[in-house]
């Protein structure tokens, strides 16, 4: 399929987030949803529509949110507490730490339009700081899906998981990066293109322009492996130690600073495992962002395949000196 063709029948993650939940739900009683002010930026309105008793709306009130999330999660019930995730980590983050991840309830956090997805409305509605945060915290589990395939079983897998998950979203169409047959599992990456060169360990939309500078650089003659790290806690240690072992340089890409995400927990295992490698981390720096539409935003810091391409082509060339 081509990438035109891809665009034009992917769904963004949320409408397949939505749509799977509301199928378990329609199973499982015990499936509730919390929101606050989210029904139309969550795609829950079909879930509302045909499931009034198993939704409960707090309005713009993200800590209680999230308290009643851990209350009814306490009574058996299978909560899933979704919000913008700028506001769901930040407004929320005391009672996320205390009321569901020390207590260990297992409530399933889902934050919508995370990353730069409100690109144009500014850093107040950026969530750069999210897996940070979250990565910090016990008990707490953290997948970033990168397609409609990830989001599904994503979803599936939360709903079975006895302990606190963070679900990642943006809003954009997301184009399949998994042949059929496929196996998820949380906490192991997925292959998505096979190359020794260099590796880009990736997660959530960043992904795909990862995959698109792979074939930039394939035309080169250069070799681009693709994991799609959707665990980012815990991570797939093996998998970042065999890209290491295996190519000639890693890249890691992600829609969040370069501060206490993905990369970060990347380079601490290879330091710690004494692995040697060209290294970079490709995500937002440590500055207030620029706005703009998401896309322009990813490009702006490198997050583009041109700009992965070029990273790429910059680690190979200092390792050739």
């Amino acid at each position: 399929m081509s990438g035109a063709a891809a665009m034009e029948t992917a769904k963004a993650n949320l409408d397949v987030f939505s749509e799977t939940l509301l199928a378990l739900a329609r199973k499982n009683r015990n499936i509730l949803v919390v929101t606050s002010d989210s029904r139309g930026s969550g795609k829950l309105v079909p879930f509302a529509q045909a499931l009034p008793g198993q939704i409960v709306e707090v309005g713009i009130a993200e800590q209680n949110l999230v308290g009643i999330a851990a209350g009814l999660a306490s009574a058996g019930k299978i909560v899933f507490a979704v919000s913008p995730g700028s506001f769901l980590t930040a407004r929320s983050l005391e009672q996320i730490k205390n009321d569901v991840c020390y207590s260990d309830h297992p409530v399933k956090l889902v934050g919508i339009s995370s990353g730069v997805s409100y690109g144009a409305l500014g850093s107040t509605h950026h969530s750069l700081h999210d897996l940070a945060v979250l990565r910090a915290i016990p008990n707490c589990t953290i997948v970033v899906p990168a397609d409609n395939f990830e989001t599904a079983e994503a979803v599936k897998a939360a709903a079975e998981m006895p302990h606190p998950v963070f679900l990642r979203f943006g809003k954009r169409p997301m184009p399949p990066l998994h042949r059929p047959g496929t196996k998820f599992t949380v906490g192991k990456s997925l292959l998505v293109r096979r190359g020794n060169d260099i590796a880009f360990i990736a997660t959530g939309e960043t992904v795909v322009q990862a995959a698109g500078a792979c074939d930039l650089l394939a035309r080169e003659g250069i070799s681009a492996r693709v994991l799609s790290m959707h665990t980012v806690k815990p991570l797939d240690e093996e998998a970042v130690l065999q890209a290491a072992q295996e190519c000639g340089a890693v890249v890691t890409v992600e829609e969040h600073s370069c501060a206490g995400g993905l990369g970060e927990a990347c380079a601490a295992v290879l330091l710690q495992s004494g692995v040697s490698v060209p290294f970079r981390i490709v995500g937002f720096p440590d500055e207030e962002t620029v706005s703009g539409s998401q896309l322009d935003m990813m490009a702006y810091y490198g997050i583009s395949p041109e700009g992965l391409a070029e990273t790429a082509r910059t680690l190979l060339n200092r390792k050739r000196l």
